[in-house]
């Protein structure tokens, strides 16, 4: 199928897990109604408070997971869960993991936050996630059959271009950025950064992110879909809810083959120095 319907969803996550699973059984049912094939999550889909470790669960059979894969089942459409906390060798710091279930309710895929978020932002939050949070080490690219191939990040991974053209090389066509960004940052770099993504890798950027005050800063939202030549093709309110965008698989082979610039790499002259 090259084209087909998705659905984004922005939350304002908080610290009640059974309200977060409602409003995002919401949300899937209204995208199922629109005919979509596939629905978005953000960062932190199901908990955001001050004790990820007690929210941790297991991927698959934990709650989390088993609730998302009989809402694929039941209104036959593939669900990118954005992340949750998932139980990792040390209480203390579980994963932020994501994972992608299709419409039969199975595991097709999972990825670990490959960058924790450690910055400090001038007039903003200090933030050190991987105090709390167990790093992933592997880059993971799922091909659907179906839907086209995606790879797979979450939120800080964007400053990070090499991660997406690794995924790019290993086939990716739509690139996921599930995030909880903040207001100081996203003001200046969200859009910025998401665009350059699709623009250097003629690829799909699908954002779902979150809304609302959190515990260390004010969510950025404006969830987005950014297209192969870079153009925002979505985007949010800033409310919770859906919104939908068309994926054109012929327009990532039309915008490569034009604009060159993964055939056209000059890769015996690059080398990666570490500084």
């Amino acid at each position: 199928m090259n084209k087909y319907s998705i659905g984004l969803i922005q939350l304002d996550t908080q610290d009640n897990l059974e309200e977060n699973l409602n409003k995002i059984k919401y949300y899937i049912e209204e995208a199922s109604t629109k005919g979509c094939k596939l629905v978005a999550l953000p960062e932190n889909s199901n908990y955001i408070g001050k004790d990820p470790s007690a929210h941790a669960e297991n991927i698959p059979d934990g709650k989390t997971f088993n609730f998302l894969a009989n809402l694929a089942i039941k209104n036959q459409i593939w669900i990118h869960a954005g992340s949750i906390y998932e139980k990792s060798n040390e209480y203390d710091r579980p994963s932020n993991t994501s994972f992608i279930i299709n419409p039969k309710g199975e595991l097709m895929s999972k990825y670990v936050k490959l960058h924790p978020f450690d910055v400090t932002i001038e007039n903003g939050p200090t933030i050190k996630e991987s105090n709390k949070i167990m790093p992933g080490e592997e880059i993971v690219v799922l091909d659907t059959k179906e839907l086209g191939t995606w790879g797979m990040s979450i939120c800080y991974d964007m400053r990070f271009p090499e991660l997406y053209r690794l995924m790019v090389l290993e086939g990716a066509e739509i690139l996921f950025v599930p995030s909880n960004f903040t207001i100081n940052t996203g003001k200046d770099h969200w859009e910025t950064l998401l665009r350059a993504r699709a623009i250097e890798n003629g690829a799909y950027v699908i954002a779902a992110a979150q809304i609302g005050k959190k515990p260390k800063f004010q969510a950025y939202a404006k969830s987005l879909v950014v297209d192969p030549w870079g153009d925002i093709i979505a985007k949010s309110s800033d409310f919770e809810g859906l919104t939908t965008a068309e994926i054109n698989l012929d327009y990532v082979k039309a915008i490569r083959q034009q604009v060159g610039t993964l055939e056209n790499r000059r890769i015996d002259r690059y080398k990666l120095i570490k500084l």
